[in-house]
C-alpha cells in the first residue's frame, strides 16, 4: 500500500487545467520531492490532498483512506504545511499547539508538544501570544501545528521560504529524523539543494503534468556531468523545465 496514491488526478477551470491526468504513487517511509516552476499545479495537488479542493476528476487515497470519501481517517494520517501564514491572533504557542491536539481528539500530548517546540526552536515562545512573533517563528509554529497529532504522512510545502538558515538547518534535522524512523515526507520547495540532499525521489511538474519522475541520482545521471557543474539538480531542473512537452 502506498502512503500516497494520486490517480488520474484532473483539476480544471473551464479550458484551463491546473492539473491533467496525474497519476503518483508516493511509498511509505520515502523523503519524495515535488518540483517545479510557479503555477506546475503542485499547491493544487496538495490543495487536493488536504481536502480543501475537490478534483474534476481522480482519486486521491492516504494510506488506503480516500480523502473525499473517507476524509476523516485520510485526515488523521496526514500533517500539512501550508505555504500561507494561518494562525489565530488570541492563543499562545502553547495554546495553539493544544487546541490542534484537541482537533483530533488527542489528550495530554504535553510531553510530545515539549519535544516539538524544542526541535524547532519554541521552547522560549511557548507562552508568547501569535501576534508576538516574527514571521520565521510563525512559520515554525505552522511546522509544528502538522506534527502535533503524530501523522505519518508529513506533506511541507515550501517549509523554508523566507525564513533564517538556523530554522532551516533545525528544521531538516527534526525531519529527517522522522524520516528515519518511518514518517513518509513529501516537499515541495524552490531550494533545489534542499531536495537534491533530502529527497529520494524526484517528481517534476509542468502545466499541470508530469514530465519527470525517478530518484535523485538518475535524474543528476540524465544530465551529462560537464553540463550540470558535477551534478548539480537546478541545472537538471532547468534542463527539464526547458524541454517541449
Amino acid at each position: 500500500m502506498s502512503a500516497i496514491s494520486f490517480k488520474h488526478l484532473t483539476k480544471n477551470y473551464g479550458s484551463l487545467f491546473a492539473l491533467n491526468d496525474v497519476s503518483l504513487d508516493i511509498e511509505e517511509g520515502e523523503f519524495f520531492g515535488l518540483l517545479g516552476p510557479n503555477g506546475a499545479g503542485k499547491t493544487t495537488l496538495i490543495s487536493i490532498l488536504a481536502g480543501l479542493c475537490r478534483p474534476s476528476a481522480g482519486s486521491v487515497e492516504v494510506m488506503g483512506h480516500d480523502v473525499q470519501t473517507d476524509f476523516r481517517a485520510a485526515r488523521r494520517l496526514l500533517g500539512i504545511v501550508p505555504q500561507e501564514l494561518v494562525f489565530d491572533p488570541f492563543f499562545t504557542v502553547r495554546e495553539t499547539l493544544q487546541f490542534q491536539s484537541g482537533y483530533f481528539g488527542i489528550k495530554n500530548n504535553g510531553d510530545w508538544i515539549d519535544e516539538i517546540l524544542h526541535h524547532l526552536g519554541l521552547a522560549d515562545k511557548a507562552n508568547k501570544n501569535m501576534r508576538a512573533l516574527s514571521g520565521g517563528m510563525k512559520r515554525r509554529v505552522l511546522v509544528a501545528q502538522a506534527l502535533v497529532h503524530r501523522p505519518p504522512v508529513i506533506v511541507l510545502d515550501e517549509p523554508t521560504a523566507g525564513v533564517d538558515v538556523e530554522l532551516r538547518q533545525s528544521l531538516w534535522k527534526f525531519i529527517s529524523r522522522l524520516n528515519q524512523e518511518g514518517h513518509t515526507i513529501v516537499l515541495t520547495t524552490h531550494y533545489l539543494e534542499e531536495a537534491q540532499e533530502l529527497c529520494g525521489r524526484i517528481a517534476m511538474l509542468k502545466k499541470g503534468q508530469i514530465v519527470a519522475l525517478d530518484t535523485t541520482a538518475n535524474l543528476l545521471a540524465r544530465v551529462n556531468n560537464s553540463q550540470t557543474k558535477d551534478g548539480d539538480l537546478e541545472d537538471v531542473f532547468m534542463q527539464i523545465m526547458s524541454e517541449g512537452r
